[in-house]
């Protein structure tokens, strides 16, 4: 089992080593927003590596149990948020449900698939947090349904100010596994990247909007 503080670096290490983050200060992403971006993550690719899933799944199980021991039910983010829920909640043997980004247009238009009743205390399981406004949405269904979201967790966040902003104004805890700083460091340390792009990778964080210019 891994021990709580070792979480965010051991993670970071499994996401570059099979490429589900990749690094490219050098020759950045360009982001849909048109932000041009050192990094890029597909946590999706976790689902392919069944020791990596584990490990994900086992550190978000012991984080509910120390820090949210009355969660009553793991809900996932459509999509790529479902996949990691249902293995959470099959580790902590409580009920899965999943959020839809919108509602179904036929049928019953259910947004919210499976059972959330009033008064239960939820946790919402996400893959990756950039603005954080699909996350916090999700968490606001709950509500809406009249439980109580206890925390959004997610795998990666990019730490940017927007979205730890967002989380703070909507009153939502947020506990990622790994993030942006500890990535940085991983890979420094692995010899992934040098000290020169350390440099290029921090400007990002702390300036997103004038990389690359």
């Amino acid at each position: 089992m891994i021990e709580l503080t070792e979480i965010p670096n051991h993670i970071a290490s499994q996401l570059l080593k099979i490429k589900a983050v990749a690094l490219r200060p050098q020759q950045p992403f360009t982001w849909t927003s048109g932000i041009k971006s050192p990094i890029y993550c597909d946590n999706r690719l976790t689902m392919s590596y069944p020791e990596i899933r584990n490990d994900i799944a086992e550190a978000f199980a012991a984080i509910i149990r120390d820090q949210y021991p009355d969660t009553e039910v793991i809900a996932g983010t459509a999509t790529a948020g479902i996949p990691h829920a249902a293995w959470v909640a099959q580790k902590l043997n409580l009920p899965m449900a999943y959020i839809r980004d919108k509602a179904k247009g036929h049928g019953k238009e259910n947004l919210i698939e499976g059972l959330i009743t009033e008064g239960q205390k939820v946790v919402v399981i996400e893959d990756l947090i950039s603005t954080g406004g699909s996350s916090i949405k999700a968490a606001e269904a709950v509500r809406v349904a009249g439980a109580t979201p206890l925390a959004v967790l997610a795998i990666f966040s990019y730490q940017l100010d927007k979205g730890i902003k967002a989380f703070e104004e909507a009153g939502i805890p947020l506990q990622t596994l790994s993030n942006y700083t500890a990535l940085m460091d991983v890979a420094l340390a692995e010899g992934t990247i040098q000290e020169s792009d350390f440099e290029l990778l921090k400007s990002w964080r702390e300036d997103p909007s004038s990389f690359g210019k």
